[in-house]
């Protein structure tokens, strides 16, 4: 597997992070694909519980650690989503009160997996980060590394879930 993207962080609890749609470390079926290969570019069904007790929202994220860039890739980014809500159904919106970022594909919604063809395997980092704050200081045009920055300061747990995908030569 990939190197894990979090790793250089300050290490956290974890907590559970499932999904009906894959399991970690599996290919990611075709709904969280990229429409380029084939998918719907739908953000995955996740549920999450066993959060820290001082846990006040949430924050997704899906990263590509493994894109041909310096920086990786940001598949998804909402910040501030609420703490009763421990689960997103397959495609679903971000729930209300959340802030959805610009991805790294300039939209506010999941892109889905689109690596170019004949890079290998990638792999796609799905976190819930536990936040000890309702709202983080972030706005409408902030960015995933925003988010990140935030995160650092206000994660107390985090949980992932990793999926996989190479895009085919043909």
């Amino acid at each position: 597997m990939t190197r894990n993207p979090y790793e250089e962080l300050p290490q956290l609890p974890t907590f559970s992070l499932t999904s009906t749609d894959f399991s970690d470390g599996q290919i990611l079926p075709p709904a969280q694909v990229g429409r380029g290969y084939g998918g719907r570019d739908l953000s995955p069904q996740l549920t999450w519980n066993g959060f820290p007790a001082a846990t006040r929202s949430f924050a997704l994220t899906a990263y590509d650690p493994d894109a041909p860039t310096a920086a990786g890739f940001w598949h998804w980014a909402v910040a501030n989503v609420p703490v009763s809500v421990t689960g997103l159904a397959t495609g679903a919106e971000p729930p209300a009160g959340s802030l959805s970022l610009r991805n790294d594909g300039g939209v506010r919604d999941y892109i889905g997996a689109a690596p170019p063809r004949g890079h290998g395997p990638h792999h796609y980092w799905f976190a819930v980060h536990a936040v000890d704050v309702p709202t983080l200081k972030l706005s409408s045009h902030s960015s995933p590394s925003a988010l990140g920055f935030q995160l650092f300061r206000h994660a107390i747990a985090r949980a992932t879930l990793v999926g996989t995908f190479e895009a085919p030569l043909d």
